[in-house]
């Protein structure tokens, strides 16, 4: 009874929450029925539910291949670089535009590192090529310049994580970098001021006050990434790598490999069971590193 007279004590604060929860609903939870498709042998004319079910049939596809660990451990390792270069430099970038006292310069500035935010990866899949390419790229121009030879960038996939990386970075630091100097902006001018009496340096109040105090920041935004960490950026990679075979050992993650299964064996049962690994394993991780998280400090974590 009690449920009952919240709801008509509150109603129009609950009426307010309605139209979101709605959406939740309809595209959040809905669709996850569609992961029943990992266990049935789907066909278009029996639909979800006529469609025979074959329980763990579909990720024998998956695991009993030698591709599961190599596009695990791909999507892993290059979201752990994404995480950590893109969160540090973004930090760095917001403090160093925290330290700038010119308002015109610092807007200019703020707005200069958050174009790349807006460039869409079919540009910079172009842009990426223009730099790399063998014959006329960039980059080999100016290796031939300095009398090197020049290197097929395409063929070598071990340097394709730090290249991967670094376009991340440069797209989404300036992203990041904002959220970190709004939370930075947030501190109140009376511990700087009293930092400045005591005789601090910029480097100490930094050091002491700033980063301190915008932590929490720093571990939301890293558990949301940990969180997406079995999830490769399928645009980014598709975009730039396309279905390059050569560079498939380093750069090949969960999204691309079932794309390309949906693509060439046009199977959706097969590819929605690595889906559904995916979805999984993501909130396995998650949990684990909340749980780290409010182990080391209870305001810190998500839930």
């Amino acid at each position: 009874m009690s449920f009952f007279r919240e709801i008509r004590q509150n109603k129009y604060l609950y009426a307010l929450a309605l139209p979101g929860l709605i959406f939740l609903i309809v595209f959040a939870y809905l669709p996850l029925t569609g992961h029943l498709i990992a266990f049935k042998k789907y066909r278009l004319a029996d639909g979800l539910w006529g469609s025979q079910f074959v329980g763990l049939d579909n990720f024998k596809f998956f695991f009993m291949s030698s591709d599961w660990y190599k596009v695990t451990l791909n999507t892993i390792f290059l979201n752990g670089l994404f995480l950590v270069f893109g969160l540090g430099i973004a930090l760095v970038l917001a403090l160093f535009l925290n330290e700038i006292r010119h308002l015109l310069y610092k807007k200019l500035a703020q707005s200069f590192i958050f174009i790349p935010y807006f460039i869409s990866w079919l540009v910079v899949s172009m842009m990426t090529f223009a730099f790399l390419n063998t014959t006329d790229g960039v980059v080999n121009r100016t290796l031939e310049t300095y009398g090197l030879n020049p290197v097929n960038w395409y063929l070598k996939p071990v340097v394709w994580p730090g290249i991967l990386t670094l376009i991340y970075v440069w797209k989404f630091a300036g992203y990041y970098s904002i959220i970190f100097l709004a939370a930075i902006t947030g501190i109140s001018g009376e511990y700087y001021e009293s930092a400045r009496i005591d005789g601090a340096t910029r480097l100490q109040q930094i050091y002491h006050i700033t980063l301190p105090l915008i932590r929490n920041v720093v571990v939301v935004l890293g558990l949301l990434g940990v969180g997406r960490i079995f999830y490769g950026d399928f645009g980014m990679i598709y975009g730039i790598i396309g279905d390059n075979s050569a560079l498939y050992s380093t750069t090949d993650v969960i999204d691309t490999y079932t794309y390309r299964a949906l693509r060439v064996l046009s199977d959706f049962s097969k590819s929605s069971a690595v889906v559904l690994y995916q979805s999984v394993m993501g909130l396995i991780t998650i949990v684990i590193f909340n749980q780290i998280a409010k182990k080391i400090d209870k305001d810190s974590s998500l839930f």
